[in-house]
Parts: C-alpha cells; structure tokens; sequence
C-alpha cells in the first residue's frame, strides 16, 4: 500500500473522530467497568486499559478482514 494513501485515509478518519465526537463520546467508551481511576485529594490518575484493550481487538479484527 502506498504511503501516500495510507496516510490520508488515517487524516480522513481522524477528522471524521473529530466532527463526529459529540455522537462517539456518547457511547460511554473511555469508563468502562476495568478502567482504573484514582482520586486523592489535589489529583487525580485516570488510565484506560479495558478501553484500549477493546480499541485493540476492533481494530485488529477491522485490518484484518480489510486484508482479506
């Protein structure tokens, strides 16, 4: 695949993300059950890794069947 196409099409759906934000923040993605937060007085630490680890599988599962 050319570099050139690559590149755009990952431009294209980073402003798709971008206009469509309002709509995908919505869906709750980003607090799921697994998540870990912690609050202490004065800061706080937020990590998704049950968000990434979905994020991971879809996009794994989507590559792969565009290869197909």
């Amino acid at each position: 695949m050319d570099i050139r196409r690559l590149l755009i099409v990952v431009g294209a759906l980073i402003l798709a993300a971008g206009v469509f934000w309002p709509w995908i923040a919505r869906l709750g993605l980003g607090r799921l059950p697994g998540d870990i937060a912690v609050q202490r007085p004065g800061s706080s630490f937020y990590f998704p890794i049950v968000s990434c680890l979905v994020v991971s599988v879809v996009l794994t599962l989507l590559f792969w069947l565009f290869r197909k």
